[in-house]
């Protein structure tokens, strides 16, 4: 199983607007993204600055497998409006500096 943090930033004002939309995933993209080996997705925010920690089987095979999902691609769209910056799937994970296991 792959553990990889991402990050995101807001647009400046937007901080409400993304908690409530956030707050509930549409159950069809859930679906989706657990049935290509989603086992959690977390998101922490510090002001503008969102930070995502994931644990999937295999977060390249999973981004493949939703780029073309219809509620992923609504679910972006929705998102990405309140993002300082389009969300980029691709560009992999932060990268790791330290950790006590």
């Amino acid at each position: 199983m792959e553990r990889l943090a991402l990050r995101t930033r807001l647009k400046p004002g937007c901080e409400e607007v993304y908690d409530r939309e956030h707050a509930e995933l549409p159950a069809e993209l859930e679906r989706a993204m657990r049935a290509h080996g989603l086992h959690s997705w977390r998101i922490y925010r510090d002001g503008l600055d969102l930070f995502h920690v994931v644990e999937v089987d295999d977060y390249a095979a999973l981004q493949a497998a939703l780029r073309d999902h219809p509620a992923d691609r609504a679910w972006q769209a929705r998102m990405n409006r309140l993002l300082d910056g389009d969300f980029d799937k691709d560009s992999g994970g932060l990268r790791l500096v330290w950790e006590l296991t």
